[in-house]
């Protein structure tokens, strides 16, 4: 079988030789719109990070029988119209838990400590300092109440981890179906209003889009951090834009409405406030490695069964 890889420049530095034990392997590293048809016509499998496989690529690519998500998400093919023409969707779920939890805990620590401040006063200032420190205000998560938003498999991860670190922890289910005996489950509100740490860990759907828009955003108190590491459109840019002009809390971004970010976001220019890294927040070699054995797992087990 031909299988066509539509944007291997995603998946960084793995193993793509394997693949060949399964069949002919086609691999481009980025795949614009106009060469999208051209890329999928003879194709029997395709693999897709991002790239949108909808309705007219599916009908153009007359041999599909087999698209394999690069990703735990699923929203950039039509699943309806694929199911209706006999043709199979994977993904790969839980490779990413430990290095988005990670990352969550970066972001975090990184704002709390002013790591960045720091750096930059240590390079530029320390060495004229009349003495042998330089005091900021922050404070320690210990005794602090941690939000979370979406009490999935990442943000039970989370929570473990801030425990441990001697927080409260709460959580608001985005879905309303997730229980957790270990911790008090809150409405949203409240979470907002009481939590000094409140990280995002949730899918971007119905329930999630703009949820926190400028009411809910204008509820937390100055001086905490909030981070989303799970999708961006979560938070509503502008509305979050708005109020950094008036409320001094600090923000970590690993996800953004458009990606890559636009060059006209207007948090971009609040450099003291914000911490924003370009979605790599799944990214380890460990998480990408596991990815990639997922999707030459799906893949054999497709081959395997069509014989």
């Amino acid at each position: 079988m031909k299988i066509v890889f539509l944007d291997a420049l995603t998946l960084g530095n793995v193993d793509f030789e394997k693949f060949k034990n399964l069949g002919e392997v086609e691999i481009y590293q980025i795949t614009n719109k106009d060469e999208l048809i051209d890329r999928v016509k003879n194709a029997d499998i395709i693999v897709t990070n991002k790239v949108v496989i909808d309705k007219n690529v599916i009908d153009n690519a007359k041999n599909l029988k087999f698209i394999q998500i690069a990703a735990t998400g699923m929203n950039n093919v039509d699943l309806e119209y694929a199911n209706k023409k006999g043709i199979i969707v994977k993904n790969v779920a839980g490779y990413s838990t430990n290095a988005v939890v990670q990352h969550t805990f970066a972001l975090v620590l990184s704002l709390l400590n002013k790591i960045c401040y720091f750096d930059k006063y240590a390079r530029e200032k320390y060495p004229y300092s009349p003495i042998f420190t330089h005091i900021q205000n922050w404070f320690e998560i210990k005794g602090k109440r941690w939000g979370i938003i979406g009490l999935g498999s990442i943000g039970r991860e989370v929570a473990k981890v801030a425990s441990s670190f001697g927080a409260e922890v709460i959580y608001y289910s985005t879905s309303g179906k997730n229980n957790s005996n270990e911790y008090k489950r809150v409405d949203l509100d409240e979470l907002l209003k009481t939590s000094k740490i409140i990280t995002i860990h949730a899918p971007l759907n119905e329930n999630t889009k703009n949820l926190l828009n400028y009411e809910k955003l204008n509820l937390i108190e100055d001086f905490s951090i909030l981070v989303n590491v799970g999708r961006g459109g979560i938070i509503n840019e502008k509305d979050l834009a708005n109020i950094l002009e008036k409320k001094d809390i600090f923000i970590g971004l690993d996800v953004f409405e458009n990606e890559p970010i636009n060059k006209d976001n207007p948090l971009l220019k609040f450099n003291e406030k914000t911490l924003l890294t370009p979605h790599v927040a799944w990214t380890s070699i460990e998480a990408r490695n596991k990815l990639m054995q997922g999707i030459y797992m799906n893949i054999e087990e497709f081959i395997k069964s069509s014989n």
